[in-house]
């Protein structure tokens, strides 16, 4: 599960990945200087696994995981292959979730491609390049799925309904995503259309220094403009999260942090919202061996959960122990929380909670 970086040009996108991923994407003044994607596999920041290693006190411990993509800037007429266009659209499409750079910081020495900051301008200029990909994208598909759906194959009418509801959103500038599935069918038709704009979106304003806090102008303006749109706005001084990653030690990082009135670096704050933005969640297992966060998807089944760690446990489950993050934390050990009556067995049909501490019984 990737989410994808996006914006224009020098909004902050490879500076930002930096700092989410201590990798080294070049950044530099002048567009398209990023071309090729990079991606970088970032722990999600859990106070809960310090908490369990505190307790266990493990030989090593595994945090969960989540990998960022940082892809070229786009600019108008991507669609039609401007720019960096069809590669930026190819590596977009491979991505299950964007996370949307906003440039809301004035600054004479960075060069904005369109002569002047506008994040509403610059949000728009995306959008719509993304809509008219989509559009091409369904319009070809209408095409084949028309001649099946006049000779009355059911299944082609009710895509070519679905396709039509889309194709309207498209040429009203609506995204994909505001396209609500009537039923399964039509659900499993929207995943397998694979279409650009239903992915989920985070939008990130990134601010001067003195904005950290409670943004500005410009964070107001895109705030109101993504009110109905149910997508997360978070405002990052990307410049300001650069400098933290530069200073060698914690000590120094909590001092910055301080001066600048955060309680911790926005990039974990990022991090957290893009593994949510994924629909994903974390189990851990808890042992002197390893204390291990483990990625699964919201909704997922204990077997599908034990399958992670390894499919045999998947195929062969018998049952799951289960302790609730919050009592094995407050009661200390998992032989407590058993003598607690803490400690729940749990068959196939159990849907995992964020934060279960697990055991499986398997056989194969």
């Amino acid at each position: 599960m990737k989410a994808g970086i996006v914006g224009l040009p020098n909004v902050g996108k490879s500076t930002l990945f930096n700092c989410l991923s201590n990798a080294k994407a070049q950044s530099a003044n002048f567009p398209f200087c990023t071309i090729e994607p990079n991606i970088g596999v970032v722990n999600v920041p859990d106070p809960r696994i310090n908490r369990l290693e505190e307790l266990v006190k493990p030989e090593r411990v595994q945090m969960a995981t989540v990998d960022i993509v940082d892809i070229a800037g786009l600019v108008k007429g991507a669609s039609k292959g401007e720019g960096l266009g069809n590669q930026f659209l190819g590596n977009i499409r491979e991505c299950n979730a964007i996370i949307h750079v906003l440039r809301c910081f004035d600054n004479d020495n960075i060069v904005h491609v369109d002569g002047n900051v506008n994040p509403i301008r610059d949000k728009e200029t995306i959008d719509i390049e993304l809509q008219l990909k989509d559009l091409e994208t369904v319009e070809k598909r209408l095409e084949k799925v028309n001649r099946a759906a006049k000779t009355g194959n059911k299944e082609a009418q009710a895509e070519k309904a679905l396709l039509d509801r889309i194709r309207e959103a498209l040429m009203q500038a609506k995204s994909a995503r505001t396209v609500i599935p009537q039923n399964q069918d039509e659900t499993d038709l929207m995943e397998d259309f694979q279409l650009i704009t239903t992915k989920p979106v985070l939008y990130v304003c990134n601010v001067d220094e003195s904005s950290a806090v409670t943004g500005n102008k410009y964070v107001d303006q895109v705030r109101e403009l993504v009110k109905d749109e149910q997508a997360e706005v978070i405002v990052l001084s990307v410049g300001a999260e650069a400098d933290i990653t530069e200073l060698e030690s914690y000590e120094e990082r909590q001092i910055f942090l301080e001066d600048l009135g955060l309680s911790e670096p926005g990039s974990s704050v990022l991090i957290r919202a893009a593994y949510k933005l994924l629909n994903l969640q974390t189990y851990f297992t808890a042992g002197v061996k390893e204390v291990r966060a483990w990625t699964i998807k919201i909704g997922d089944t204990a077997p599908k959960a034990a399958g992670v760690i390894h499919t045999d446990f998947e195929k062969g489950f018998i049952r799951a122990e289960v302790i609730a993050f919050d009592d094995y934390s407050n009661l200390g050990s998992e032989s407590k929380a058993k003598e607690a009556g803490k400690l729940r067995v749990e068959g196939k049909e159990y849907i995992v909670k964020d934060g279960d501490v697990m055991h499986f019984r398997f056989n194969v």
